[in-house]
């Protein structure tokens, strides 16, 4: 390939898999040629369909199975999930070696995946305009391939610099809206500012282009999606009464779940607190593969290595809802592990894929009141979340940086293992936190097991074993290993990086 690694995910192979798409009636699509693919608007969905399903679904490793692969890396690299270092999948992310590396397959993968829908998007817009159709399905089309773009865009925001609040010039990565080929020269990397200009207009756009939409299924972006993911961007930038705004309407008809729902095992987009996220079949479950590193209770499970740091337990309350899916494990191999229970599959080991929450919008729009100053507010909702989940209100101080640490921790109960523990770390400019599960002495903390013929015994307490980066330097803010890496091959094949 001449210039762009991720050409090689081209438009034909977005093609290819829109055929999976259950809810379209068209030709089976690998045998279709671009002209046919945008003669119409409904055609030109295909490569929406397509693309999502490649974005989900496709993958170079069982570790490396579409967008979760970024998710899963996040957590493993935060400070609540103490992944198992002998288990396939994510021990170099938990290590910080795997994505400061960038000859490694995790940097490529992810950084292809990105660019590929980026680049399918661009071809979409490219031509939308001038296809058969409605305008409302047209409007629909684009407002679709405008968000997924910019979603693309704001995970290399996360992911790829750090804070827009620390440095807003900082160059981060190219910018591409218009298609590219083979023959395309690349472009150099552009700021944090610029991307983040191009996303929140990209949003704006798609957020007036689905006025009219209804959609048929949560894997589908609308306004609720769209309003979601602006207040994940402006919270990202400081504007809090913008954030606060449009999570309130993302949030909107989409109620919290019950207490014992919350204990279902978050693998079911008809959740009626789920705002997006990416449906299973028996047939299509790719994605389904990330379960094996979050389920760390079935016995199916392969993995089971996203266990929780038993530091992670002491910030709930007992009565808490979320504090009953915590029990240490008496497997063997696994004893004095703490299992989070809050990951199930289904029958037959397939799982939905949560993107979005109401919940999270909620914590959006606390914590942005809370970095406005309204303190009030910002306590106000968020105990709307704990009543929610039998937890205790909040009544402590109202000092602006005591309401925003206690947001932050909720952020990290609420969310876990649902990919915020790395963004959130450099998003707040915060550190990664790990100690060893010990006493004042520095002997390990005993815990009771029952092992699975009954026996009760007490055996160490486990948990985190990794406890500074790789060149033994310890954990700090802002450090280059939380940044995801351009990979090597990219920057030999583009110059202009």
């Amino acid at each position: 390939m001449k210039k762009l690694i991720y050409i090689s995910f081209a438009l034909i192979t977005a093609l290819s898999l829109a055929s999976c798409e259950s809810d379209l009636e068209t030709a089976p699509t690998n045998q279709a040629n671009e002209e046919e693919v945008f003669k119409t608007a409904e055609s030109a969905e295909t490569v929406i369909n397509g693309t999502w399903a490649k974005f989900n679904d496709d993958g170079t490793t069982y570790s490396n199975i579409g967008y979760s692969t970024v998710l899963r890396t996040s957590d493993a690299m935060g400070s609540d999930v103490a992944v198992l270092t002998n288990k396939y999948g994510f021990p170099g992310a938990y290590a910080f070696t795997d994505l400061v590396n960038n000859t490694g397959s995790r940097p490529l993968f992810i950084w292809s995946l990105l660019y590929s829908t980026i680049n399918n998007m661009n071809n979409v817009l490219a031509r939308i305009d001038g296809v058969e159709g409605s305008q409302d399905k047209k409007d629909q089309v684009k407002g679709q391939a405008k968000a997924l773009r910019a979603f693309c865009y704001l995970n290399l925001a996360s992911f790829y610099q750090f804070s827009y609040l620390k440095d807003k010039t900082a160059l981060t990565a190219p910018i591409y809206t218009e298609p590219t080929t083979t023959s395309s020269v690349g472009k150099k990397k552009a700021s944090l500012e610029e991307i983040y200009t191009l996303i929140k207009s990209d949003l704006t756009d798609a957020d007036n282009l689905l006025q009219n939409y209804s959609r048929n299924n949560k894997d589908k972006i609308d306004r609720s999606v769209v309003n979601g993911l602006l207040a994940r961007v402006y919270l990202n930038t400081g504007d809090w009464a913008k954030a606060a705004a449009s999570a309130k309407i993302a949030r909107n008809g989409y109620a919290l779940m019950t207490a014992e729902k919350y204990k279902d095992g978050f693998n079911d987009i008809s959740n009626g607190e789920w705002i997006w996220g990416h449906g299973q079949t028996q047939e299509q479950s790719g994605e389904s593969y990330a379960f094996h590193f979050l389920d760390v209770s079935s016995s199916g499970s392969y993995y089971y290595s996203f266990m929780a740091d038993p530091y992670f337990k002491d910030l709930f309350d007992t009565n808490d809802i979320r504090y009953s899916l915590f029990s240490w494990d008496g497997n063997p191999g696994r004893e004095g592990l703490l299992r989070y229970a809050k990951f199930k599959f289904k029958a037959n080991l397939i799982a939905d894929i949560v993107f979005m929450r109401a919940a999270e919008m909620y914590l959006i729009e606390a914590e942005a009141e809370a970095r406005s100053g309204n303190v009030t507010n910002a306590v106000t909702v968020l105990n709307q979340l704990k009543l929610a989940r039998n937890a205790n209100q909040y009544s402590g101080s109202l000092a602006q940086n005591d309401v925003i640490k206690e947001v932050l921790i909720e952020r990290r109960k609420e969310l876990f293992g649902e990919g915020f523990g790395l963004s959130d770390i450099i998003r707040t400019q915060g550190t990664v936190v790990r100690k060893p599960f010990t006493d004042t002495n520095g002997q390990a903390v005993q815990v009771q097991i029952t092992t699975p013929d009954g026996v009760v015994k007490t055996v160490n307490g486990r948990g985190h074993t990794i406890f500074a980066f790789p060149d033994q330097s310890a954990f700090v803010a802002n450090s280059r290993y939380y940044l995801f890496s351009i990979p090597q091959k990219e920057i030999e094949n583009n110059p202009n990086l």
